[in-house]
């Protein structure tokens, strides 16, 4: 970090988003149902505009804005990749919420969690963070019972309870630590007594564990993931978890001491291992799409694990976390297209779609980690900045997990191109998203190179 700055335009990509959601609000107030559709080209050019300004923000010096928030390399990336994110998901959001009644309240929803997800990023202050946990959480909380049905209610007060438990545990750890401290700015507990900062540390862990997904924060994962609107699993599946890692690691460089890193590594191995173990037997997509994600977890926590130890821990996970959102919301919107949440349902779609099956195809091997694709990448970084931090076995753990993980995305791609009719109807706005985002994950993965070289510099 090379200043402090109070410049307000140092945070345009989060105002811009912020103006998107206030204005949409504000439009959706006054608009007939049926055409709320301008709400959502609003937000759209909204979150276009921050990926703009983000990029612009990578050419410029580091700066500490208003000595809380961290514009730099991360928080740029964060910046250009959540709103990529939500950008794709509004689309997918204009399909699925069309003419309802509260169409616009989706599209504010959306905007408002992004934001907190990027200032989860971004925060240098500890009370920061906090606020920024609230807001990238209840946004997410009312999506996820958008539907008002059983399963999404039910979801919704599962996903809030752990939410709400696990934020309090967070609070109570910033609290020890300003006790430790005498700030709420984020500074090392090196110094404090070695018992009272490890409990510092795990209570600190307990809400970003939450938001990443991470065992043993993982319960609510495959519940929201079924019982939310696809769209919305999506959504948190996704977006929450990209601020929610990069925050952890800046957290791990500038708060944490380091009696925390052999905690993060043993979490690390339980989170991949209990999600790529729970997904084999899973015949709904959805909850396997779910344990994907809670697997996927435990590959990017490596990054925190060896940070400030391997060069290479922070442009993994910034890879990763790029390669990661693409590739899931790839996925998804192949579940949205399709309308089926059962692994029967997709026999056949090779003949009834044969650019949605390669697109779900090329995201399920992403996610895998096979070569071209962009997850293949990361993972590679992942597992090279682990070896080269001093935690061999973490890396190797990771690369078993790695490979026991194609079994249960084979008993999805299988299917594809057994005889059948495939589903009797499918979304072409949903589809065109899988396809984009394949076809992003595959560009982004041969040209990891010349991303990864334009970034080193910054």
């Amino acid at each position: 970090m090379t200043g402090m700055a109070e410049n307000p335009l140092d945070l345009l990509p989060e105002l811009l988003i912020l103006a998107g959601a206030v204005a949409g609000l504000l439009v959706g107030l006054f608009v007939p149902r049926g055409r709320q559709r301008v709400v959502a080209w609003m937000c759209g050019v909204a979150l276009a505009g921050a990926m703009v300004a983000g990029a612009v923000a990578t050419t410029r010096q580091d700066v500490m804005a208003f000595e809380a928030f961290a514009v730099d390399l991360p928080t740029n990336v964060t910046r250009l990749t959540v709103a990529g994110a939500a950008l794709l998901i509004v689309v997918l959001a204009a399909g699925w919420a069309r003419a309802d009644s509260r169409e616009t309240e989706v599209y504010v929803l959306l905007l408002l969690a992004a934001l907190g997800a990027i200032v989860l990023a971004g925060a240098s202050d500890l009370l920061v963070f906090v606020a920024a946990y609230l807001l990238a959480s209840i946004p997410a909380y009312a999506l996820a019972g958008f539907a008002k049905d059983a399963h999404g209610t039910e979801a919704a007060l599962k996903y809030y309870l752990m939410g709400a438990f696990l934020g309090v545990l967070m609070l109570a750890g910033v609290t020890l630590a300003y006790g430790l401290s005498g700030t709420t700015a984020y500074r090392s507990l090196s110094d404090a007594p070695p018992a009272a900062a490890g409990c510092a540390v795990l209570l600190l862990l307990a809400g970003v564990l939450f938001k990443v997904g991470a065992v043993p924060a993982h319960f609510w994962v495959p519940d929201a993931t079924e019982g939310s609107p696809a769209v919305v699993a999506t959504f948190i599946t996704t977006v929450p978890k990209i601020g929610a890692f990069v925050g952890l690691y800046r957290l791990a460089t500038e708060v944490f001491g380091g009696t925390w890193r052999p905690v993060v590594a043993l979490i690390a191995v339980a989170t991949m291992t209990l999600g790529n173990l729970a997904a084999f037997y899973q015949d709904n997509v959805r909850r396997l799409l779910a344990y994907s994600t809670i697997s996927q977890a435990g590959y990017l926590l490596l990054p925190a694990v060896v940070a400030g130890q391997s060069d290479l821990a922070r442009p993994a996970l910034l890879f990763y976390v790029a390669a990661y959102a693409i590739t899931n919301i790839g996925a998804f919107a192949v579940v949205v297209a399709v309308g089926r949440d059962r692994l029967a349902d997709y026999t056949g779609l090779s003949r009834r779609s044969p650019p949605l099956a390669l697109a779900l195809v090329v995201c399920l091997l992403g996610l895998v980690g096979t070569p071209p694709t962009a997850v293949f990448v990361a993972k590679l970084l992942v597992f090279a900045a682990a070896w080269d931090g001093g935690y061999a076995w973490l890396a190797a753990v990771a690369v078993v997990n790695t490979v026991a993980s194609v079994f249960y995305y084979l008993r999805w791609i299988l299917p594809l191109f057994r005889p059948g009719d495939g589903p009797a109807e499918i979304r072409p706005g949903a589809a065109r998203i899988a396809v984009a985002a394949a076809a992003l994950s595959l560009l982004l993965g041969l040209a990891s190179g010349t991303v990864l070289a334009i970034s080193s510099p910054f």
